[in-house]
């Protein structure tokens, strides 16, 4: 049965991602889907091989990875199972609700959407909580950037040029399309589809300036002054200011090694429903940590039951050294409760400002209605360099060059720190990411040690962005430690001089 269902899901295509990724991302979805169950026997690899005509040793390579995300448990002497850790999911109910919800015929959306003539009218603020003074610095401890120099930026440059002596140069130049650049959308499209086993078209991806200008619309489309908006604690600043600014009254749910607290979650929905809640599943910003399969699971489930939205900011999504990046929980959903915002900021360079929003055409139309209001496109040259580099897989390259060079920095930082910092900080080596979190010891203040830091050539951070609510006791115990913007030599001078203002 289960080798049957495979063999009419699975497909060899070589538009699409290596063959054991596209065989991990079906198994995942018959599992959300609730078609296998917890403590269920998976095939084993030389039959599964078999019947889906595969080298034995891709299924191997599945089944490895698979297990190493939480998904499979292998049992000695006995086989593969489903991992019995997992919650159990009825396909009929996520089936009833993909059929209400699916694309632009949902209801379920159009019911928690506002009217873009609704929109609430803002003042624009500065979002930096984290400046420590203005004064020179020779080395920056940023909280998890790309290093620029290795940035295709010829490439792009090249792109750019070609395009502005091009016979469309014109068409460029004038008004375009809200939704951003038409190639851009469809390019991104089979980038998504390939890299995180999406299955979507242009009609459903808006390009935005960066990240933070697809939360920003995802709060004004679905939040009402007064609604409820459960975030992480610690999370991400910027992202709980803009729910606020919507109007939101913003719910904490703690953080542990697995990611948000789903069991406080479901106490919390038993007393009142959220409109949305903001999740950071891989990755987690600022504490690094990725969300595990089973509490996946059973937030698609509780989103399924209670009805809310999810918005799932996946900024940091190429980087994950442990296994395979994790596959986002966008892909995993039938019933289509989630919008799926990132950029490629953090894999090329923040200053290239190319985001994306991705969610069903209805939701997309309407945010594009709301971008024109603030922002009435974006560069059309630049979007268009962009879809060239993901055309021809120039970004595809600079992703696995950058990977094994920011692999190597991840580890010459957490031997420094070990070495030359262990006395003064608790730290342990992510998964993946561009950060390190870091808890300083001995009641050391964060906001004192990057004071003195400043003095001595150092910025770093002080901790105070990581914790959103007032007083919290924790917020100048903490730091977070990018390691990718800095060589090996640069990295070892600031750890000097952090060591010294210690």
């Amino acid at each position: 049965m289960i080798k049957k269902l495979l063999e009419i899901s699975f497909r060899k295509d070589g538009e699409h991602s290596p063959l054991y990724q596209q065989l991990e991302s079906q198994i995942i979805q018959l599992i959300c889907r609730g078609i296998l169950k917890p403590g269920q026997a998976l095939p084993s690899s030389r039959s599964l091989a078999q019947s889906l005509q595969l080298n034995r040793k891709t299924v191997v390579a599945t089944y490895e990875e698979l297990n190493a995300q939480g998904w499979v448990e292998t049992r000695e002497r006995s086989g593969v199972y489903v991992s019995s850790h997992l919650p159990d999911t009825s396909a009929r109910t996520i089936e009833e609700n993909s059929k209400k919800l699916i694309r632009s015929q949902q209801p379920g959306y159009h019911q928690i959407l506002k009217h873009p003539a609704d929109v609430i009218a803002g003042t624009d603020r500065s979002m930096d909580v984290n400046t420590t003074g203005t004064r020179q610095h020779l080395y920056k401890i940023d909280d998890g950037f790309p290093d620029a120099r290795i940035a295709p930026i010829e490439q792009l440059v090249r792109e750019y040029r070609r395009l502005g002596k091009s016979r469309f140069t014109n068409q460029f130049l004038m008004y375009g399309p809200e939704h951003g650049s038409y190639r851009l959308r469809v390019e991104l499209a089979k980038f998504l589809n390939r890299t995180r086993g999406m299955q979507i078209t242009e009609k459903e991806v808006l390009i935005t300036k960066g990240t933070q200008m697809a939360i920003y619309l995802a709060a004004q489309l679905l939040i009402s002054p007064g609604d409820t908006v459960f975030v992480p604690e610690p999370g991400y600043f910027d992202a709980n200011r803009t729910f606020q600014l919507a109007g939101g009254d913003l719910v904490f749910i703690p953080v542990d090694k697995d990611g948000m607290d789903v069991d406080m979650i479901e106490q919390f929905c038993k007393r009142k429903v959220p409109k949305l809640i903001y999740i950071i599943p891989h990755h987690h910003r600022p504490t690094t940590v990725t969300m595990s399969a089973e509490r996946r699971m059973r937030l698609m489930n509780l989103a399924c039951k209670y009805g809310f939205a999810l918005l799932e900011d996946d900024y940091d999504f190429d980087y994950h050294f442990a296994s395979n990046p994790l596959l986002p929980l966008a892909t995993l959903d039938a019933a289509a409760h989630i919008i799926y915002v990132g950029s490629f900021c953090k894999s090329i360079a923040p200053g290239i400002r190319i985001g994306f929003m991705v969610a069903p055409e209805a939701v997309i139309n309407e945010s594009a209605t709301i971008r024109k209001l603030i922002d009435r496109q974006g560069e059309q040259l630049l979007e268009e360099a962009t879809a060239e580099l993901l055309s021809n897989g120039e970004i595809s390259r600079h992703i696995k060059k950058s990977y094994k060079i920011y692999q190597g920095r991840l580890d010459n930082t957490c031997r420094l720190l070990s070495e030359r910092l262990e006395e003064y900080l608790t730290f342990e080596r992510p998964d993946g990411g561009l950060a390190i979190w870091a808890n300083y010891r001995k009641n050391i203040s964060a906001s004192m040690v990057a004071s003195k830091a400043l003095k001595l050539g150092l910025q770093i951070s002080d901790g105070r962005n990581y914790f959103f609510q007032p007083n919290n006791t924790m917020s100048d115990s903490f730091v977070r430690i990018g390691y990718c913007s800095m060589d090996e030599a640069e990295m070892a001078q600031a750890i000097d001089i952090w060591s010294r203002s210690i």
